[in-house]
């Protein structure tokens, strides 16, 4: 398989660390590691959740194959795969975040991507945030109107 990324280690000892980094990513949502591992990990994970989308006996022996605890396997297929039905891939994110103290080592973020509706619940309230200040800004805006009219009067 060309483009294989060898990770400094034996075939069958990087395949349980992948095994083992997809069944945490699967867990957990997301996983700090090197650029290099997120990358083949990204791979796998979004492999393991397009077969989890066609929800049969085979799809579940290809999963359980893969994925080391039976738990996560079932969360796979409940919940996680269920939320990207209408998406065709793209299902990870990876988010650089600088080198590694003590060896410099580039590391990301893997985590895997929320479904439409909740960045649309995260941004409704922002927009209601911003709406606030605007409203301040208008009324020092028309105090300070009437303040000058007030001295005009005066005058």
């Amino acid at each position: 398989m060309p483009g294989t990324r060898k990770l400094g280690r034996a075939t069958d000892s990087r395949t349980a660390m992948l095994r083992a980094m997809v069944t945490f990513l699967l867990e957990n949502g997301r996983i700090e590691t090197t650029v290099t591992r997120a990358k083949d990990v990204r791979a796998m994970a979004e492999k393991m959740i397009t077969i989890a989308k066609k929800d049969t006996l085979h799809t579940r022996r290809l999963v359980m194959a893969f994925i080391t605890k039976e738990d996560v396997a079932n969360k796979l297929f409940t919940e996680i795969a269920p939320q990207y039905q209408d998406r065709n891939g793209g299902y990870t994110r990876i988010t650089k975040i600088g080198p590694r103290r003590g060896d410099a080592a580039p590391m990301a973020i893997i985590e895997l991507m929320e479904t439409a509706a909740k960045p649309v619940a995260e941004a409704a309230p922002a927009a209601k945030a911003e709406e606030k200040p605007a409203e301040k800004a208008e009324a020092k805006a028309d105090d300070k109107a009437e303040k000058k009219a007030d001295e005009k009067a005066d005058k």
